[in-house]
C-alpha cells in the first residue's frame, strides 16, 4: 500500500478551513439533502436494543442453536423498528439492534417509545417459546433517549464512502442506557430524563384512571436522571400467557 500523504494535508486542510452551513430544521431530512459542506440540528430520538451475556451465548458449543437464537433475536426487533417514515438508520451493532428517529413532535416521541414498549413484550414471547422448546431464555437491555442533535456526512469525499454521524445526546446516551437494563436495574427499558418528560403527559392522557407515574422508577444507578421500566402491551402478554393459540 502507498498512501499519498502530502495530498492527504492538502484534503484535512480544505476541509478544516471550509465554511460548514448549520440547518436547524425541525424534521430531518432523507440522506439525499446531506452534503459535505452542511449539517442539520434537529429532534432525534434513538432506541438500542443490546442482548445482555452475549459472550457466553455466543461461545456457546453448539453454534446452529445460537445462529437461531440470534436471528429470532434480530429478525423480529428489526420488524417492529422498520417501516416508519420518521426512521433515519435502522442496523445492527454487534449484539445490539438500534434505529433512529426524527421526532419533532412529542407524539412522534411518544410513538418511537412505545416500539421500546412493542420490543420488551416481544422479548417475552420469545423467551415463552425457547422455554417452550428446551431452550435458555435471554435478557436484553432497551435504552431510549432523546435530543436535539448535530447531524453530519462523514467519509471520504468522491469515492462513495460515507456515513451519518450522529452528534449529541440522543445516540450515545440511547446506546449507553441499552447496557443498564436487566443488568444495573432489573427492568428493561431504561429511558433519559427528557423522554419521559416528553411522554408523561401522553400516557396519563390515554391511560386516564390510571397512575402511569408509578410505572416509571429512578435509580441511583442509571446516569443522567433516567428511568426505567417494564411496560408492556397487555392484549399481547394476555395472549402469551394464554399460551400464545394460533
Amino acid at each position: 500500500m502507498s498512501y499519498d500523504y502530502k495530498a492527504g494535508k492538502k484534503r484535512v486542510e480544505e476541509i478544516l478551513d471550509s465554511s460548514l452551513e448549520v440547518i436547524e430544521s425541525p424534521k430531518l431530512p432523507a440522506g439525499d439533502e446531506f452534503t459535505f459542506t452542511n449539517a442539520y440540528e434537529s429532534w432525534v430520538m434513538a432506541v438500542f436494543v443490546d442482548l445482555r451475556d452475549s459472550t457466553t451465548l455466543m461461545s456457546g458449543s453448539d453454534q446452529a442453536y445460537v445462529a437461531k437464537v440470534v436471528r429470532s433475536f434480530t429478525s423480529e426487533i428489526i420488524e417492529i423498528l422498520r417501516g416508519d417514515n420518521r426512521e433515519r438508520e435502522l442496523g445492527i451493532r454487534g449484539d445490539c439492534v438500534y434505529a433512529i428517529y426524527t421526532t419533532p413532535l412529542q407524539t412522534d416521541t411518544y410513538d418511537v417509545f412505545e416500539k421500546a414498549v412493542w420490543i420488551n413484550t416481544y422479548l417475552k414471547m420469545l423467551n415463552a417459546i425457547l422455554k417452550n422448546k428446551g431452550f435458555d431464555t435471554i435478557k436484553a437491555g432497551i435504552g431510549v433517549a432523546l435530543g436535539k442533535d448535530h447531524v453530519i456526512k462523514a467519509g471520504r469525499k468522491g469515492v462513495g464512502i460515507n456515513a451519518t454521524v450522529w452528534m449529541g445526546d440522543a445516540v450515545s446516551k440511547a446506546a449507553k442506557l441499552s447496557g443498564y437494563g436487566r443488568k444495573k436495574v432489573s427492568n428493561p427499558i431504561v429511558l433519559s430524563n427528557l423522554v419521559y418528560i416528553n411522554i408523561i403527559d401522553l400516557y396519563k392522557e390515554k391511560e386516564s384512571g390510571k397512575n402511569p407515574e408509578a410505572w416509571f422508577w429512578e435509580s441511583s444507578n442509571l446516569p443522567f436522571g433516567s428511568k426505567h421500566c417494564d411496560i408492556i402491551m397487555n392484549d399481547m402478554n394476555e395472549w402469551i400467557k394464554e399460551g400464545m393459540p394460533d
